[in-house]
């Protein structure tokens, strides 16, 4: 790309251009430069299985529409009154509330500001009124923006593990110890304020918490069936969309009738849908410009380029934290996760690190990143919210980053607080509905390009389930044909040209016939 061209698109994103605007001009200019390529070369990878063609894609508009109506229904007051009458009687005990409400709200809206407007602006002014400092309530507000994007079913997490190539359910698993950590190193703080300023507390009463949670029992079974049926097997994910979109339809228009189904649905439905148009806008646009990233082999340069200075693990794992972070304030999470993480994810792996690891600490990163001064999105939303100086949500959130960032620490270097969870589900090799092309014993989405090679050996066994056929679409190049004949019979010789590189020979204990040759 001609350096006039990457000034301009500076330039223009400085002025305030749309994000997708900026990735798709990007994919075209460089499809464009490259031989015997036109500006449309960029639409291959975005009308393919990577993007348009996934299964997985039509969990974002149902479970974002789910999200909206529980907003715009009496469910945050319903959540609160229910929160306050089990919490309230610990030290902080409001304050909890507001972690419980924002965490459960977060999950659902995808960190997208509608819980700072929906919880905070409902609890602010009760926090208030009950002597919480000012700076301590708008910090708390402010981090529960964020707080749910590792719990299931989360947007951003479903997201990630479509680019990523991972099982989403697997992923939900990943994200709830270390979910739970973040939720509880901030109640902890919260506690410890209660105490230290003898904030007022509420006298439990099992009645009236019996009948908080009575009436509230319609949202608090959704996540309970929600993850019932999928890991039992009745729903996948898709199908797991498609029910919460339903459920929470109709225990809203039609069991508690907080939303009207001639006057707010309609609404709702628009603005729901017009936030799913500008995140599928952001993906689709990204999508073709990490194509040209990773055709360019990007990722193995940076790899190649970090092996001078960066030579364990840990130091990897270090640097990642400080480079999301920054992602994290300049980007938002949507645009994040597709550009980055195709970049990240073969570099991470060379370091052994585990692929739902991963994706936890990118999240979590990414949630404090939401918060961290100076442009993180959530201090701009509760600024215009509360009527606050920016400044001040600076110094608010501090406290927040810092246990926040104690919680990154513990999350990132116990991987096994992420993988424990994943590893206790079987797997085998899943069709398109459950996530991915074809996967490996991790889980992983296989690199085809790395089957073709020439200084790759292929590994056959990595292609094979306990129980499943070969995938021998994946081992076709663009000038071979793979003599699928040579591997039907028991009496068949296989036709080893079709799958020798240049220098390397195939793996033959992974081919098991009878007999062998």
């Amino acid at each position: 790309m001609d350096t006039m061209w990457i000034v301009l698109l500076i330039a223009l994103a400085l002025l305030g251009a749309p994000l997708f605007a900026i990735f798709g001009a990007a994919a075209m200019l460089l499809f464009g430069a490259l031989p015997d390529t036109s500006i449309t070369g960029t639409a291959n990878d975005v009308f393919s299985e990577k993007f348009a063609d996934s299964p997985l894609l039509v969990t974002i508009p149902l479970f974002t529409f789910a999200g909206y109506v529980l907003a715009e229904s009496g469910t945050p007051d319903r959540l609160v009154k229910m929160s306050r009458a089990w919490l309230g009687w610990m030290p902080g005990g409001l304050a909890m509330v507001c972690l419980v409400a924002s965490a459960f709200f977060t999950t659902f809206t995808g960190g997208s500001g509608i819980t700072i407007v929906a919880i905070g602006g409902l609890l602010y002014p009760a926090l208030i009124a009950d002597r919480y400092k000012e700076n301590f309530s708008l910090g708390l507000v402010t981090t529960g923006g964020s707080l749910g994007l590792l719990f299931p079913p989360s947007v951003p997490m479903i997201i990630y593990g479509v680019v990523a190539g991972i099982m989403i359910e697997k992923l939900f698993l990943a994200g709830l110890i270390p979910g739970i950590i973040t939720v509880a190193a901030l109640a902890i703080y919260s506690s410890a304020t209660g105490i230290k300023n003898k904030m007022p507390r509420t006298r439990f009463d099992a009645k009236v918490a019996m009948r908080a949670l009575w009436e509230t029992k319609w949202e608090a079974l959704l996540p309970v069936a929600l993850l019932g049926g999928m890991y039992s097997g009745l729903l996948r994910i898709h199908e797991a969309a498609a029910f919460t979109a339903i459920y929470t339809l109709v225990i809203e228009v039609w069991i508690y009738k907080d939303v009207s189904f001639r006057v707010d649905l309609p609404r709702i439905i628009r603005e729901s849908m017009t936030l799913v148009g500008a995140i599928l806008a952001i993906l689709a646009t990204a999508i073709g410009f990490t194509a040209f990233l990773i055709q360019a082999r990007v990722p193995m340069m940076i790899l190649e380029a970090m092996e001078g200075f960066i030579t364990s693990q840990v130091v990897f794992l270090i640097a990642l934290n400080f480079f999301l972070i920054g992602v994290g304030m300049l980007m938002d999470i949507f645009s994040a996760i597709v550009v980055v993480v195709p970049l990240i994810v073969p570099i991470a792996l060379r370091f052994g690190v585990d692929p739902y690891h991963l994706g936890i600490v990118f999240l979590l990163n990414l949630e404090i990143g939401y918060m961290t001064p100076p442009v993180g999105l959530n201090l701009f939303i509760s600024s215009f919210r509360f009527n606050k100086p920016i400044t001040q949500l600076y110094r608010s959130v501090l406290p927040f980053i810092g246990l926040l960032g104690l919680a990154l620490i513990i999350v990132t270097y116990i991987p096994s607080l992420s993988t424990w969870l994943p590893s206790l589900v079987e797997t085998n090799a899943v069709d398109l509905d459950r996530g991915g092309d074809s996967y490996d014993e991790q889980g992983v989405g296989l690199d085809l390009e790395a089957l073709e090679g020439d200084e790759d050996t292929l590994d056959l066994d990595s292609l094979e389930g306990d129980d499943e056929e070969l995938d021998l679409d994946a081992l076709e190049g663009d000038d071979e044909e793979l003599d699928l004949d040579a591997l039907e019979g028991d009496d068949e010789e296989l036709d080893l040209d079709a799958l020798e590189g240049d220098d390397e020979e195939p793996d033959l204990d992974a081919l098991e016939g009878t007999p062998e040759e």
